[in-house]
C-alpha cells in the first residue's frame, strides 16, 4: 500500500508515521510540501522513529506534486494555505474587532476556508487526472468544507477525518466505564459542530445515566468545559467546539494559538530531532484550545486522528470493515440537512469506501445552528469557486459569531488587504 502525505513537511506528520510502524500496511511513503527546508526535518524525526522498526516503510521527499503522486493508493490532504503566520493573522484581525479569531470557527474559519478552497479544489483535480483510484483523506481545516470543496470533484472517493468526536466518545466511554468498542454513539452534526445524543448498550441509552451522574460528568473535559447544568438542560454532550458558540462572549477575547504555535515550531524546526519534536507536541497538546478551560488539559494521549486515518486505510484497502465518525456526503443519514452537503457522522467503512448510517433527526435549535453554518460553507465555496466578493462578505455577515454586516465587512477587507492568496475577490 502506497501513502502520498500532502503537507509532509508539517509538524503533525510524526504521529501519522508512528502509527503506520505499529500496524499501518504501509509500504512507501512519500511526503509532499512546497517548503524544502520542512520537509528535510520531518524526514528526519522519521527516520529517528524508524530506526531498528522491521518493515518500516520507505520514505520520500519531493517537492514535486506529480511525483508525489504517482502510483499511489491513499493521498492524505494535510495542508495549511499562509501556514502559521497566516493563522496567526487571521486571529489577530478578527481580535480587532472583537470578534472570535479561531482557525475553523467564526471569522477566523472563514478567512481560512476563502484561502485554502481555491487550492484544494485545484488538488482535487489533479489527484482525479494523476491517481484517479487514490482514496483521499483529508484532514486540512476547515474539514469539513474543504472536503465538501474537494468532493464536487473527487465525489466519495474523498472522506474528511476529525480526532474531536472519536475523543468525545473515548471519554465519554470512560466516564460510563465501559468498553467503547460494545457501544453505538449516536453523534452527529458537522465539522466541530456536533452533539452526542445517545450512548446505546445491548440497545439500551445509557447516557442519560451519565447526565445523571454529576461526579462522572465533571471527572472529563466536555463535562468541565460545558459544566453540569448545561449539559443536563441540552440533554447531550457537545464537541469541545461548540464552547465557542455557547459561550461566545467569553471565548471572543482569547488569546492568539497561532501565535503560540508558530513559537513553538520554529524553535523544533531550527534544531529537529525526535526528542524535540516529542517535547514540543506534548507543549502543544498541554495548550490545545487552553482559552477555553481553567488550567492545562488534562487528557494529553489526544483525540487520535492518525489512528482513524489508519483503520480508515485498512477498511478500504483490506476490507477489515469499520465503524467510524467521518465527514462524507450525507445522502439521507441526517434528516434535514441537503443530501450533498458534507456532514459529521458514524459510517461503515468497507473496500467500496465509506457508507454514512442514519441517525436520529437533531433537535431544532441544534439543526437551526447547523442549518446557519452550513448556509456559511455554502457562501464560502461559492466565493472560492467564482471569485465573488458578494458570497464572501455574505459568508462572514450571515456567521452566528459575527453580528454585523459593518463589522463583515471590515474583517472582509482586512483579510483581503493581509492575504495576497485573496486576490482572487475583486
Amino acid at each position: 500500500m502506497r501513502l502520498a502525505i500532502l503537507g509532509g513537511g508539517g509538524f503533525r506528520v510524526p504521529l501519522v508515521h508512528g502509527a503506520l510502524l505499529r500496524d499501518g500496511g504501509v509500504t512507501d511513503l512519500v511526503l509532499h510540501d512546497v517548503d524544502a527546508g520542512r520537509l528535510a526535518a520531518i524526514e528526519r524525526v522519521l527516520a529517528e522513529q524508524a530506526a531498528g522498526v522491521p518493515g518500516a516503510p520507505r520514505v520520500r521527499v519531493t517537492t514535486e506534486l506529480a511525483t508525489a503522486l504517482s502510483d499511489v493508493d491513499f493521498v492524505f490532504s494535510a495542508i495549511r494555505v499562509g501556514g502559521l503566520r497566516g493563522r496567526r493573522l487571521d486571529e489577530q484581525l478578527a481580535h480587532a474587532e472583537g470578534v472570535l479569531g479561531q482557525e475553523t470557527v467564526g471569522a477566523g474559519g472563514i478567512a481560512y476556508g476563502l484561502r485554502t478552497v481555491p487550492v484544494a479544489v485545484e488538488l482535487a483535480r489533479l489527484i482525479g487526472e494523476l491517481a484517479p483510484r487514490a482514496w483521499v483523506i483529508n484532514f486540512t481545516n476547515p474539514a469539513g468544507l474543504v472536503t465538501e470543496a474537494m468532493a464536487a470533484h473527487l465525489g466519495g472517493r474523498v472522506i474528511g477525518i476529525c480526532d474531536s468526536p472519536v475523543g468525545l466518545c473515548r471519554r465519554v466511554a470512560g466516564a460510563l466505564g465501559i468498553d467503547p468498542a460494545t457501544a453505538w454513539f449516536d453523534y452527529a452534526g458537522l465539522n466541530h459542530l456536533g452533539w452526542l445524543r445517545a450512548v446505546r448498550v445491548g440497545g439500551e441509552d445509557v447516557l442519560p445515566r451519565l447526565l445523571a451522574d454529576a461526579r462522572a460528568l465533571e471527572s472529563f473535559e466536555e463535562g468541565k468545559l460545558f459544566g453540569v447544568p448545561w449539559l443536563r438542560a441540552l440533554g447531550a454532550v457537545p464537541n469541545e467546539y461548540l464552547h465557542y458558540y455557547y459561550f461566545a462572549r467569553e471565548a471572543a477575547g482569547s488569546a492568539s494559538r497561532g501565535a503560540l504555535l508558530l513559537e513553538q515550531q520554529r524553535d523544533f524546526y531550527a534544531e529537529p530531532s525526535l526528542a524535540s519534536w516529542d517535547r514540543t507536541r506534548l507543549e502543544r497538546e498541554a495548550t490545545y484550545m487552553a482559552e477555553t478551560r481553567d488550567g492545562e488539559r488534562d487528557d494529553l494521549e489526544g483525540g487520535g486522528y492518525e489512528n482513524v486515518a489508519l483503520a480508515l486505510m485498512r477498511a478500504i484497502a483490506f476490507g477489515e470493515r469499520a465503524n467510524l465518525i467521518l465527514n462524507v456526503r450525507n445522502g439521507t443519514a441526517l434528516p434535514g440537512v441537503p443530501e450533498d452537503a458534507v456532514v459529521e457522522v458514524p459510517c461503515v467503512v468497507d473496500a467500496n469506501g465509506a457508507h454514512p448510517l442514519a441517525v436520529s433527526p437533531l433537535p431544532g435549535h441544534a439543526l437551526g445552528l447547523v442549518t446557519a453554518i452550513k448556509a456559511v460553507e455554502r457562501a464560502v465555496l461559492e466565493a472560492a469557486t467564482t471569485g465573488s466578493r458578494e458570497a464572501a462578505l455574505r459568508a462572514f455577515a450571515l456567521h452566528p459569531l459575527i453580528d454585523s454586516v459593518s463589522v463583515a465587512r471590515r474583517l472582509l477587507d482586512a483579510y483581503t488587504a493581509a492575504h495576497p492568496e485573496l486576490g482572487y475577490l475583486a
